[in-house]
């Protein structure tokens, strides 16, 4: 139930309930019977400026934190096994989309450059050759990480018109990466980061976690200033969550709850850096002339943007109406399971949608609310008028309440979060879920 008490006790328990970046959250979808046809689909939505998303869901290995689609179980043979069956994928949504352009272009996972090189460079031709997006013209953006980073790969990367690079080092302090059961050291992290700033990415961005194990506030801002040499033009601040069937889930651990005390540490010490706070998470700084593909006055870097092409096992899709993917699992058993159903997948099958989420008027709106009010640009209440023809406060009168508490801030049409309300981002955003979505998320067996 959408309450202002929900909202309250919440935020008074812990600005951290769960991580909140998408809407509806993976956990809500559901097998859909029957199977909806793309071709007709597609064939309503606006296909000239679409995100396409490519997912490779191989690592070297498993976070402790992570609950991601992705596996430490596999060879060489497997990959390529992988990399054939998204070629045919790929051959039947081309074909499902007919004249369609992309604006944008994303590698991620797992991570992609796991892969061989060959077949690294096989993906970037099944975006440029077969769904015929023009790379040389569009934001592309890679995931890579410390180990896997190789020149070559890199180079690669940069000669195909990737312009930007994300990296997780989660920490330069050894013990507490250690602590998360991630094997890599700070040397070998500031060499990648050296080779990726070499070859000349437009766009580095790094990914950093606080609340680790072991972590005090003056550990973080180590990190974080350690991470500030090499200027990247992006940093996320990602706060720790330990979920089920995760490593760290598994432990009997307590964990010391610093994460606000390293939030807003953290955060005053990029804004002082000349970074400007993006989302709670997000800190960008730009410069002139920074982007090869992208002017500096382009939307920032989002994989849950209305019309999304996903290919690959763990890629979801998003249409106005539906958005959808394959099975989602945690454990080893259950994303091996997937993983060969996948590859099993007959061409004709992958016309079809099996699985997934079908977003009625109001999860519409909800969703045009979440993405919108937890970003900088805050909710544009005329541009809420204009797309669902009516006043966000007569859908929502909740939303008035969000002043009083100094969540947000009204300015002529735009509702913007305060401060404050950045920092509880994640607890607005769980607030803003329909009771749809939360009863099927908690009824959710988590393979």
């Amino acid at each position: 139930m959408l309450t202002i008490q929900n909202l309250k006790s919440k935020i008074a328990e812990s600005p951290y309930q769960a991580y909140v970046y998408s809407y509806p959250h993976k956990t809500a979808y559901r097998p859909l019977t029957p199977p909806v046809y793309l071709p007709e689909l597609w064939a309503q939505e606006d296909r000239q400026a679409l995100f396409l998303y490519i997912h490779i869901p191989f690592c070297e290995m498993r976070c402790g934190f992570c609950n991601l689609f992705t596996t430490v179980s596999h060879n060489e043979d497997f990959m390529s096994q992988y990399v054939r069956t998204l070629q045919r994928q790929a051959q039947r949504m081309k074909a499902v989309l007919g004249d369609a352009s992309f604006a944008r272009f994303a590698i991620g996972g797992g991570t992609p450059t796991q892969l061989p090189i060959q077949h690294l460079e096989t993906i970037l031709n099944i975006a440029e050759n077969t769904m015929g997006a023009k790379l040389q013209e569009i934001p592309i953006s890679v995931e890579v990480s410390p180990e896997t980073a190789t020149e070559d790969k890199l180079k690669l990367l940069r000669s195909h018109a990737v312009d930007r690079v994300s990296i997780g080092v989660q920490s330069f302090i050894d013990s507490e990466v250690l602590a998360t059961q991630r094997r890599q050291s700070t040397t070998q992290v500031e060499t990648t980061l050296t080779r990726i700033k070499d070859i000349g990415f437009p766009t580095l961005n790094i990914d950093l976690i606080y609340g680790l194990p072991g972590q005090t506030v003056n550990s973080w801002l180590q990190s974080i200033q350690a991470t500030l040499r090499f200027q990247p033009e992006e940093i996320y601040l990602y706060p720790l969550y330990v979920r089920s069937l995760t490593g760290l889930g598994r432990t009997d651990r307590e964990w010391d709850d610093i994460r606000l005390a390293c939030y807003r540490e953290g955060r005053s010490l990029l804004l002082s850096e000349g970074y400007t706070q993006v989302s709670m998470r997000m800190f960008r700084r730009l410069e002139e002339g920074q982007f090869s593909n992208l002017s500096p006055s382009s939307p920032v870097y989002c994989c849950q943007a209305d019309g999304m092409i996903g290919l690959g096992c763990g890629a979801r899709s998003y249409t106005n109406t539906l958005h959808y993917s394959n099975e989602y699992a945690v454990g080893a058993k259950g994303i091996s399971e997937i993983l060969q159903a996948y590859i099993q997948t007959a061409d004709e099958s992958f016309d079809y949608a099996h699985y997934g989420f079908q977003l009625n008027a109001e999860e519409q709106r909800r969703r045009y609310i979440l993405l919108s009010l937890l970003s900088d640009e805050g909710l544009n209440c005329g541009s809420y008028r204009q797309q669902f023809g009516s006043e966000v406060y007569a859908d929502f009168p909740e939303f008035s309440e969000l002043l009083a508490l100094n969540l947000a801030i009204k300015d002529e049409e735009i509702l913007q979060l305060t401060e404050f309300g950045i920092e509880c981002s994640d607890t607005i955003g769980a607030w803003l879920f329909s009771e749809k979505v939360q009863e099927l998320m908690q009824d959710y067996e988590l393979k």
